[in-house]
């Protein structure tokens, strides 16, 4: 995963030694002893030799470098091509760009520490800086009010109904009783879709006809989880492009007429600035509490993730990371950023 921006990252980090001087291959490990003249040799030539290593050693054990704009400008700008080369946006590679510069511009390296280390520290303090949330799924499911209601939007094919039957799974195992609402009442399969994943997995389905108010189900969903003693409603609406301006008014009025506790919005990781693009436009609309990201597995730059936590200023809380129902993990921002910068 993230193959990409792990290259953009290593590059940063060989820049950043070139202009210090200090890279790990000549850095020597000891000035060797000189040993002390046995035969033909006084002692005051052993005191002098021995004092001349005891200098030089402790030369390179002091010996550092104070990094300034000029060791580092260039570096950072590849840099910032590197990360948008690697679907971050523009604005989150500025961010990233001058977080580093501004910890490292003043920085003093000494002979022996690892340049790459203290790059490697600065990216990660400005990524997990973008992932930080106070929201905690888990701990919000078991202190609301049941039933929950969750809503899930996005476009077409990125695989929300799926995403949808995984975390129906993830909260069965949590000991919590999820119902689906089928909210995708127009597209042709879709009903068909979701009533699969419910008898795979035992779940209750509810469904109208084909074509019927989409808002309707999810409020008749709500109406059986409440008399049903239900924990979870999963409400699956149709995919539709965030340019579609009446579809994008018919979510806003499924929002308001169902309440929804919360909603997630889905796009998968490989979709890059593109999935970004809609998610801005779907928190516009509908206010998104959260992402959902799948094909995380596939993705080979990493920059999607970035790039919506930062345009919607709100958590990415799982990501899909295979096929099967169990391929759905929460989203650990420090597993995130150690896996780009290792």
């Amino acid at each position: 995963m993230f193959k990409k921006l792990k290259d953009g990252v290593n590059s940063l980090k060989k820049r950043v030694e070139e202009k210090t001087g200090i890279k790990e291959d000549d850095r020597p490990d000891e000035i060797p002893e000189q040993p002390v003249e046995e035969e033909g040799g006084s002692k005051k030539q052993a005191s002098e030799k021995a004092s001349i290593s005891t200098r030089a050693k402790k030369f390179i054990k002091e010996r550092k470098v104070i990094l300034d704009e000029d060791d580092v400008d260039d570096a950072i700008s590849e840099f910032k091509f590197d990360l948008i080369e690697n679907d971050v946006a523009f604005d989150v590679a500025e961010k990233i760009g001058e977080d580093v510069k501004t910890q490292l511009v003043g920085k003093e390296i000494k002979w022996r520490e690892d340049v790459g280390e203290i790059v490697n520290e600065s990216l990660k303090k400005s990524i997990l800086d973008i992932f930080t949330s106070d929201f905690r799924f888990n701990n919000y499911i078991e202190e609301k009010e049941k039933p929950v209601v969750i809503i899930f939007v996005g476009t077409n094919g990125v695989g929300k109904t799926t995403t949808i039957a995984k975390l129906a799974k993830y909260l069965r195992k949590k000991d919590y009783q999820p119902v689906l609402a089928n909210g995708d009442t127009f597209r042709a399969g879709a009903l068909e879709q979701i009533e699969k994943h419910g008898e795979k997995l035992d779940l209750k389905v509810i469904k109208h006809q084909e074509g019927s108010d989409p808002a309707a189900v999810i409020y008749d969903a709500v109406e059986f989880a409440r008399a049903n003693n239900y924990d979870v409603v999963l409400g699956d609406t149709a995919g539709r492009m965030h340019t579609d301006i009446n579809l994008m008014d018919q979510i806003k009025k499924i929002k308001r007429v169902s309440d929804p506790d919360l909603v997630f919005f889905v796009d998968e990781a490989v979709a890059g600035s593109d999935a970004v693009e809609r998610a801005k436009q779907f928190d516009e609309a509908v206010d998104i509490d959260a992402s959902i990201l799948t094909k995380i597995d596939a993705d080979v730059s990493g920059g999607s993730a970035i790039s919506i936590a930062y345009a919607t200023n709100n958590p990415i809380i799982f990501v899909g990371t295979g096929q099967s129902y169990d391929d759905l993990r929460e989203f650990d921002p420090e597993w995130f950023v150690d896996e780009i910068v290792g």
